[in-house]
């Protein structure tokens, strides 16, 4: 189906594949995959079936499979009468974008997988990866380059350098990766059972299946059960399955409150828990409101942790409890916050923004208000405020607009739990002063 003759140099070899040339070299050593004729001057000769071979090889890689595995499918099917090549359809080398990097470093890769994502070029984005799959493990590779990336063009994104768009393009094509690479590992080796997965209002999936695919990849048995899982249907699993431990995710302050009462429950029930996400890594001290064990800042070093949790020898501690005065606000406010947010529309002055961006701003500052009184402090908002800072930043906003909004829902407060929101009246207080000062 593809042409056997000898046309294209290394050079192009490389450029189309994404391959680094020592490891090119070292197939066609070991394996005798490809294998290129020679010009009368001596420099190796490719033709398109050799190029097709190196990327099914590298396409087997991203599988899971080690090189050598690979080669042993490919001789497989051509001894049982089938091509390993039939289906694949050719791209010409002439008309290809390269993002490989001369550089081969990790943070090379990292830097053109995500450059390549910034500009939706999915070919480009899989071909970094296939090149980092040949030289690296794929743990690192996972970790270096697609974690790495993701919290990349994350970051962008909050600062508004980066599109929605473009964010979730990046992570479309990641997930697309680790499911393929999930479905690729072994059975499991050992006779323990974790399940991983996000809980209510959570939908960023890329790190607990990540989670899971390396916990697979150890031997785990590992079910996943990703995006905005219920309480009820973790207690569940973990019945039908006798699992040994939960793992949950969390990666906004909306979700750490959700994550708080799934492991409540799951706690209870008298179930292992184990957590983390990036709200743990911004708020060190929202670890002691949760029940359960808190796996670090890491995904590397979770997985000792996780080891360890699954012997016995560490133990899940209790948690704290919000103060009275944050238990009384969250209620009243919890109880008024429709009339809250609708006298905040009232009396909201125009701003430089569209209807829409200001509904979600509302609903947003409404979610983590409330999601900050029932884990006990109202200082874990600060941080998710920026992104309202950012949003109106990106609108050429002046300064006093934000001010205004702050105090318009201050006055809102104030006007539907007069005398029942003292965290929340000092916390806008405190904002709105230091938006003042700068």
């Amino acid at each position: 189906m593809f042409s056997t003759t000898p046309t294209f140099n290394l050079k192009v070899v490389l450029k189309e594949t994404g391959l680094a040339a020592d490891t090119l070299r070292a197939w066609e050593r070991r394996y005798g995959l490809p294998m290129p004729q020679r010009s009368e001057g001596g420099h190796r000769l490719y033709s398109q079936h050799d190029i097709e071979t190196i990327k099914w090889l590298m396409k087997r890689q991203a599988e899971g499979l080690s090189i050598s595995r690979a080669v042993d499918l490919w001789k497989e099917q051509l001894a049982s009468g089938s091509d390993p090549l039939a289906g694949s359809v050719s791209q010409s080398p002439a008309t290809l974008t390269t993002y490989s990097s001369p550089d081969t470093n990790l943070n090379s890769l990292c830097d053109a997988w995500t450059q390549a994502c910034m500009d939706f070029n999915e070919s480009a984005a899989e071909q970094v990866l296939n090149q980092a799959f040949s030289m690296f493990p794929l743990e690192v590779v996972c970790m270096d380059v697609l974690q790495k990336g993701m919290s990349e063009i994350g970051s962008l994104w909050y600062g508004n350098q980066a599109s929605v768009q473009q964010e979730h393009f990046a992570s479309a094509l990641a997930m697309r990766r680790l499911d393929a690479l999930l479905i690729a590992t072994p059975a499991p080796t050992q006779n323990k059972t974790v399940i991983v997965g996000c809980p209510p209002d959570e939908w960023h999936t890329f790190t607990p299946l990540l989670l899971a695919l390396l916990l697979r990849r150890r031997g785990l048995n590992v079910i996943y059960l990703g995006a905005n899982v219920p309480a009820e249907r973790f207690a569940e699993t973990v019945k039908d399955v006798k699992a040994d431990l939960v793992i949950l995710v969390a990666q906004q302050l909306i979700s750490a409150a959700t994550l708080q009462q799934t492991a409540l429950v799951l706690s209870g029930k008298k179930i292992p828990v184990a957590f983390g996400g990036r709200i743990f890594n911004l708020h060190s001290n929202l670890t002691e409101y949760i029940a359960g064990y808190f796996l670090g800042g890491e995904v590397a070093s979770a997985m000792n942790e996780i080891e360890t949790l699954l012997t016995g020898t560490l133990k899940q501690h209790g948690s704290k409890i919000a103060s009275q005065m944050h238990i009384v606000a969250h209620q009243a406010y919890q109880s008024k916050r429709a009339y809250i947010e609708l006298t905040v529309k009232e009396l909201l002055l125009p701003l430089s923004i569209s209807p829409e961006e200001i509904k979600t701003s509302i609903h947003f500052l409404g979610e983590n208000i409330n999601a900050a009184l029932q884990l006990g402090d109202m200082s874990y908002v600060s941080a998710e405020v920026d992104w309202l800072k950012s949003l109106l930043n990106a609108y050429q906003t002046p300064p006093e607009q934000l001010i205004h909004f702050m105090e318009t829902y201050s006055r809102a407060v104030d006007k539907n739990i007069n005398g029942q929101g003292k965290p929340i009246f000092e916390w806008f207080s405190a904002e709105v002063e230091k938006l003042k000062a700068t």
